[in-house]
């Protein structure tokens, strides 16, 4: 896995920002929200939501899904650090979401 996959979402959107030289208050502007909110997003002290994903998207031209699967990736690992089987509890998941796809 590549290093800018493993880094949080938070850490991904301040590199993005970062790398643009874009400051904080802009792109906070930008997504019309408070600068305090957004930088507690990128320290990973708060949880984006759709229209936070839809914004960064569209300011840094990076796919939505993308985001989306970096987020979402984001909150299910955060949920499962602590637990003692978490690595098996993520292949049974991915077992059962082909499952549940095949299903349809």
């Amino acid at each position: 896995m590549s290093k800018t996959k493993s880094i949080s979402f938070g850490e991904y959107i301040r590199t993005l920002r970062e790398n643009a030289n874009l400051p904080l208050r802009k792109v906070a502007a930008e997504l019309d929200i408070d600068t305090s909110t957004l930088s507690k997003i990128e320290k990973n002290e708060r949880n984006a939501n759709e229209q936070i994903i839809d914004g960064i998207s569209k300011i840094f031209h990076i796919d939505k899904a993308d985001l989306k699967v970096r987020y979402l990736s984001d909150k299910i690992t955060y949920q499962l650090l602590e637990e003692e089987n978490g690595i098996e509890i993520l292949k049974v998941a991915e077992e059962k979401i082909k499952y549940y796809k095949q299903q349809k």
